[in-house]
């Protein structure tokens, strides 16, 4: 995208707030089938989009001193994998070490925003505001009050469309050096075997 767009303060245009924790969490924990899923940082990986189940659920009672979420909710990881973005493909709660911003007025492409939150330069721009403290964390209001470019709808369609099409060439690509190097490994092993039997 090269023409220059609206920018907007993130919480101008998302909902962005905190997890909370039931305490003590071990008397939340349970394995009742009306458990609610408990989303812990364990639960997404760092090479998932998304996070479609937990490992662990609170009983209901603990809901009211957390947060809901729901799909379509992005959680940024505000200490452990600092600023990584995840989207939610379940409902659960989550606990303070997460961030949630919710587009409840649908103005984003879910993957523009999504590859545009994991970019290199917002987490740039997190880490520059989260300077000062000995461990790096982000809060809702320094998220907040970052700039992100809004473009239109359509505009952001096409960017998503664009990256997903080179995430698919860069994909091909480690396939075929991985075939490659696979091959040569083996060719180097059967030409080792020839020179231990004398046939080279």
């Amino acid at each position: 995208m090269s023409e220059r767009y609206e920018e907007k303060l993130i919480g101008d245009v998302l909902e962005v707030a905190r997890g909370g924790s039931p305490r003590p969490i071990s008397e939340y924990i349970t394995d009742d089938a009306d458990g609610v899923n408990w989303v812990k940082i364990g639960d997404a990986s760092a090479s998932r989009k998304y996070i479609y189940e937990t490992s662990e659920k609170i009983k209901p009672a603990g809901v009211k001193r957390s947060r809901k979420v729901g799909p379509g909710d992005f959680l940024l990881s505000n200490s452990m994998s600092f600023g990584r973005p995840y989207i939610m493909q379940t409902d659960g709660c989550i606990h303070d070490g997460w961030l949630v911003l919710q587009d409840k007025n649908s103005r984003f492409d879910q993957d523009y925003l999504y590859y545009l939150l994991g970019s290199t330069t917002m987490y740039s721009e997190f880490s520059l505001r989260a300077q000062g403290s000995t461990v790096q964390n982000l809060n809702s209001a320094l998220v907040a009050g970052v700039s992100i470019p809004v473009p239109p709808r359509d505009v952001q369609e096409r960017f998503a469309s664009r990256v997903r099409t080179l995430e698919e060439q860069v994909h091909r690509l480690r396939m075929n050096v991985a075939r490659r190097l696979k091959l040569l490994s083996e060719l180097r092993q059967s030409v080792l075997e020839a020179a231990f039997r004398g046939e080279l």
